[in-house]
């Protein structure tokens, strides 16, 4: 199950920042439920903290040296190092991943290639974001295949997102369901501003 769990999350992930890379065209449909979960939650905690991500995003180009996967790893185990991972967090990071995806881009396309004509960023959103989504994989498919299996891998997820979904009307349930992203949010802000 593990290797199957891995393997799914490296697709979710795939499939996540593929979106946030994606140019303005319509996205294709996501791959599997928790992939539409991951984007209709994902999107909306971006959506709602939107200049806070784009500021850790910045933060963490200006720490994270020449391998952005390396750092990214090193985040992601400290975010979790009180042994709190819960869904939220997982939101978060797969927010934070997107968003930083997104700037690794911009930021090669805006830095000329060898050829006057052509950008570094021209065909690098594949590598990139293949990147960034192994590593999510590895963090949340192996190293936290416990807890990921210990909460129903991603039919876990799901059931979490349904009930987010449930309560959307309830605004001060939602806010109570969101607050567990926010301390993965906070705790993203702590640890890259330190």
């Amino acid at each position: 199950m593990s290797c199957g769990l891995r393997s799914e999350t490296l697709a979710l992930a795939e499939d996540y920042l593929s979106l946030c890379c994606s140019s303005p065209r319509p996205a294709p449909p996501p791959p599997s439920e928790s992939a539409a979960a991951m984007r209709r939650m994902a999107q909306e905690l971006e959506k709602q903290h939107q200049a806070h991500f784009q500021s850790l995003a910045q933060t963490f180009l200006t720490q994270c040296g020449p391998d952005p996967c390396v750092s990214l790893r090193r985040v992601m185990g400290e975010l979790v190092e009180d042994g709190h991972l819960n869904w939220g967090r997982v939101v978060s990071l797969f927010t934070f991943t997107g968003v930083l995806a997104r700037r690794l881009l911009e930021q090669r396309d805006a830095t000329p290639g060898p050829d006057p004509g052509q950008h570094q960023g021209l065909g690098q959103e594949a590598v990139t974001c293949r990147g960034l989504a192994e590593t999510i994989a590895e963090y949340l498919g192996g190293e936290n295949k416990d807890w990921m299996l210990d909460n129903d891998g991603w039919e876990g997820f799901c059931a979490f997102a349904r009930t987010a979904r449930e309560v959307s009307q309830d605004s001060s349930m939602k806010t109570a369901l969101f607050a567990a992203a926010g301390v993965g949010l906070a705790g993203l802000t702590f640890l890259l501003v330190r």
